[in-house]
């Protein structure tokens, strides 16, 4: 009953997840949007009042003018009823910090921790899992404090250190276990962006600005700066939360390389809109970004095992999987922390493996299967199984 209530929390959570992380990327988007489309204002008067700049636009059937004050409006009172857009952020970040907790720390054994990679205990693995989203917060924040308006140089320098965490999760955690991991420390980032800096910034203004006191612009300045930096880490951070059903990406010996190479192509494509907004059309950074995943797919694509050789029995194949493989894919798992068969696969029959004998020959032999190596299946038996899938798979010896 407890892991079938846990069973629950996951699918809960991964739905609000999913949902409060649509409203907060979709609230960044559009203000990322405005914000670099904005116009000089029409009107003179507008101009005098305070107004930076003002969009124009047309959806649902109505016509709406967005407008812009970087310190407020001139001569006239702030409105009391403002809207403010941080509840996205706290709420996306708090259900996938439960999401962690639930599968990554609570599942630590199954999850986090690979025995090949790093013998760890699960409150030694828990701890650098602490350890990696406080030590990414703070080294980050101190970068943007002093780097303020060299931002070339500071992208350059976060960039530089997110791949070197992305490295050294992989000689840590599992595979899967990493590749969460740096998705968690720029989630972390971000919500923190918004927690410690845009949030109190702008609380800071409004508060200058209705007693009457001459506004200071730089939280204005790093609230837009961190703002930036949110919607370059977004596409990165969205290839990682789906990453975990696409064990080809993660469960490659050069996984640190890959996820490099589809953050990177994420924020060429990024970078794309971003400047698309402001009238700057430069087809050649979506092109990067497709022949760096194009160069990616070649160089990943499986080798041809060699077929040859005295054919591999079926009984030899059945016996490995019903030792490495049936306590878990089994109607009813025997391994604990499983109430149902992971992605309903049930290999317990002669049927039931040929039906799935690609998937098995591919996530066996790439070492992504068995999870963390928990049932101990040796080099030798992956062979076998690659062996037997590349003769056909035959279910009879």
């Amino acid at each position: 009953m407890e892991t079938y209530l846990l069973d629950w929390a996951n699918l809960l959570l991964r739905w609000v997840h999913l949902i409060t992380g649509i409203a907060w990327i979709g609230a960044s988007f559009y203000f990322v949007m405005l914000d670099s489309s904005l116009k000089s204002p029409k009107k003179p008067e507008d101009a005098a009042r305070g107004v930076f700049g003002e969009l124009w636009a047309v959806h649902g059937g109505g016509f709406y003018c967005s407008q812009k004050y970087l310190i407020g409006p001139k001569g006239e009172p702030l409105s009391n009823d403002l809207h403010w857009s941080k509840w996205e952020a706290y709420s996306t970040w708090l259900s996938g910090f439960a999401l962690l907790v639930l599968i990554y720390w609570i599942g630590a054994s199954t999850y986090l921790i690979d025995s090949q990679v790093m013998a760890l205990t699960p409150a030694a693995a828990i701890g650098i899992s602490i350890a990696v989203l406080v030590a990414g917060w703070v080294v980050y924040d101190l970068l943007c404090r002093n780097l303020i308006g060299r931002d070339t140089l500071l992208a350059a320098i976060v960039f530089v250190l997110v791949m070197l965490a992305n490295w050294l999760l992989h000689q840590v955690f599992s595979a899967r276990g990493a590749y969460i991991h740096v998705g968690a420390m720029l989630g972390t980032m971000m919500a923190a962006n918004v927690f410690f800096h845009i949030i109190p910034g702008q609380k800071r203004m409004v508060e200058q600005i209705r007693s009457g006191q001459k506004v200071d612009t730089m939280p204005g300045i790093v609230g837009k700066q961190r703002s930036v930096h949110n919607t370059y880490f977004t596409l990165p951070v969205l290839f990682i939360m789906i990453s975990n059903h696409y064990p080809m990406t993660y469960a490659n010996k050069h996984g640190w390389l890959v996820l490099a190479a589809l953050m990177l192509a994420g924020v060429l494509i990024r970078q794309f809109f971003v400047l698309r907004h402001r009238g700057q059309v430069k087809w050649w950074l979506p092109a990067s970004g497709v022949a760096l995943i194009a160069v990616l797919m070649v160089a990943m694509a499986p080798k041809p095992v060699d077929a040859g050789g005295d054919k591999v029995s079926f009984s030899a194949v059945k016996e490995a999987m019903v030792q490495r493989c049936v306590s878990c894919h089994a109607g009813q798992p025997t391994w604990e922390g499983f109430a149902q068969p992971p992605k309903g696969v049930i290999l317990e029959t002669p049927e039931q493996i040929g039906q799935h004998a690609a998937k098995i020959a591919e996530t066996v032999a790439s070492g992504y299967m068995p999870l963390g190596n928990l049932t101990h299946i040796t080099d030798q038996e992956r062979t076998l199984i690659a062996t037997w899938f590349a003769q056909g798979a035959r279910l009879t010896d």
